[in-house]
């Protein structure tokens, strides 16, 4: 039997200890233990005032035992979480799909094999698993030819409909930053594309592969093109079966590479699949991409690491493809067939309020990449605190680490973070568990934004906009300030 987070033990974490929200309506910063009312209730306030950060700030924490709120800073307004969503959304892939569901992608045989001819298609079909790679791809078809087929008479197509197909995690990103790829129901190498580029005199030689570990298979479905220009450094265009970019001489240098995002998932992995074929004796037509559920004979499949270790490196890394994947693989579970990310969401939303009556969760999206999506800090801390009784989510989480009044890392420090950060363009976040120097458990969000600046800043300057990096690091001294004070106050 799966190992599922049941609803019972969520909803144990809350049971009626849970401080009604009205009783939080008192002031902008109320702490719920009698001893810390006066003097103290102003202590956050002061700390938020000394980061001097433009925008606004709101954060909450509580007793993971009992739920019990403890301070509230902000009550009721929302911001993007940017990435801390991320522990959310591995709440909801736990509860719904459990810790050890597993992802397959699986090659079909639409027709009879003989003599190890298969006398019909071949379908590669994608299954929503957000790790496949080349390395897996290479040993499906290294699997396929071990199983006894040399031929196919029928087409090769590519199955993408597990999930809905999205062109960008968030359009307002630029074209080309690899972390706002599309989606689909298959998805490799998190669905980016290695442009790499050396000088060679007065021009370059430029390459496009799909590599991993072990291989570099080089692609037709994405091209580059090196023009005589400045600005803008990358244009895309789409066509019917490729995506072509261009890039800006003047920008390139001497050498360099980077990860472009693929707008055209199915072709992508048909195209590597077809290399890797050909390379075991396998020769296959052109990639045809279908989204009508294939039928037919499994003749191999690879399955995924289970969900928790997807969901490890998820967090790990922040990964906003895997989030996403999961995230509509969790949707589709509870019967819901969303179009887009937001119906996904939406989704998801529902959930957080249903199983946890968490107020104020309106996310647009599964990573936190879009800036539109919004948390109230107690919404978030009231699924965490009730999450932390199941011990699921802390240790998939990241130890933070605190420092001193330098900024230098302290090790062993007697209060233990594990926590999800998330980061956009002056938009910062933290959350996650907090044990205090006396060992109490507690659950808490920070979100920061000074979201007014952050849409007046175009499109095209967007990766690294100018004031950003500063802006960011005063949250993140807020953030550390913030932990400090909730490890020793609590801790006493």
């Amino acid at each position: 039997m799966v190992d599922r987070i049941s609803r019972r033990l969520f909803l144990g974490g809350l049971g009626a200890s849970l401080v009604p929200g009205t009783a939080l309506a008192e002031a902008p910063l109320v702490s719920l233990r009698p001893q810390l009312r006066g003097p103290q209730s102003s202590a956050s306030e002061r700390l938020v005032k000394a980061a001097g950060l433009r925008g606004e700030v709101v954060f909450a924490v509580a007793d993971v035992k009992t739920g019990t709120p403890l301070e509230v800073y902000g009550e009721g307004e929302s911001l993007p979480p940017a990435s801390v969503a991320k522990a959310l959304t591995a709440l909801y892939a736990l509860d719904v799909l459990g810790p050890e569901y597993r992802f397959e992608t699986a090659l079909i045989a639409d027709g009879p094999v003989e003599n190890g001819i298969l006398k019909g298609d071949l379908i590669l079909a994608g299954g929503g698993d957000p790790l496949l790679d080349t390395d897996a791809l290479a040993t499906m078809a290294a699997n396929l030819r071990k199983a006894g087929i040399t031929e196919v008479r029928g087409a090769f197509k590519v199955y993408d409909g597990a999930l809905p197909y999205v062109f960008s995690i968030d359009p307002g990103q630029p074209d080309h930053l690899g972390y706002s790829p599309a989606i689909s129901g298959i998805s490799l190498n998190f669905n980016r594309v290695h442009f790499e580029w050396k000088r060679d005199g007065t021009r370059y030689d430029v390459t496009m592969d799909a590599r991993s570990a072990s291989y570099r298979p080089a692609v037709d479905m994405a091209a580059m093109r090196v023009e005589g220009r400045s600005l803008p450094i990358y244009t895309y265009q789409p066509s019917a079966r490729q995506d072509r970019w261009t890039v800006a001489k003047g920008a390139l240098g001497n050498g360099g590479a980077r990860w472009l995002p693929v707008r055209k998932p199915a072709l992508y992995a048909g195209d590597v699949f077809r290399t890797l074929a050909r390379v075991n004796g396998i020769v296959l037509g052109r990639v045809q991409v279908t989204r009508q559920t294939p039928q037919g004979t499994p003749l191999v499949t690879h399955q995924s690491d289970p969900m928790k270790s997807i969901l490890r490196g998820m967090l790990k890394y922040s990964t906003n493809i895997t989030a996403e994947m999961v995230g509509m693989a969790a949707t589709r579970a509870r019967g819901v067939w969303p179009q887009n990310l937001a119906e996904s969401a939406a989704e998801m939303n529902r959930w957080a309020a249903e199983t946890f009556d968490a107020p104020g969760i309106a996310m647009v999206d599964h990573s936190g990449l879009g800036d539109a999506s919004r948390m109230v800090p107690m919404g978030l801390v009231k699924v965490l605190a009730a999450a932390g009784s199941s011990a699921q989510l802390r240790p998939l989480l990241k130890p933070f680490t605190l420092t001193d009044k330098n900024g230098n890392p302290v090790k062993n420090h007697p209060v233990k973070v594990n926590s999800k950060t998330g980061t956009l363009n002056f938009v910062s976040g933290l959350g996650g568990y907090l044990t205090t120097t006396n060992g109490d458990e507690l659950a808490f969000a920070i979100f920061t934004a000074d979201v007014a600046h952050r849409a007046t800043i175009p499109r095209a300057h967007r990766e690294r906009p100018e004031g950003a990096r500063s802006w960011n690091r005063r949250s993140r001294k807020l953030q550390r300030a913030l932990l400090e004070r909730w490890g020793s106050l609590y801790g006493s």
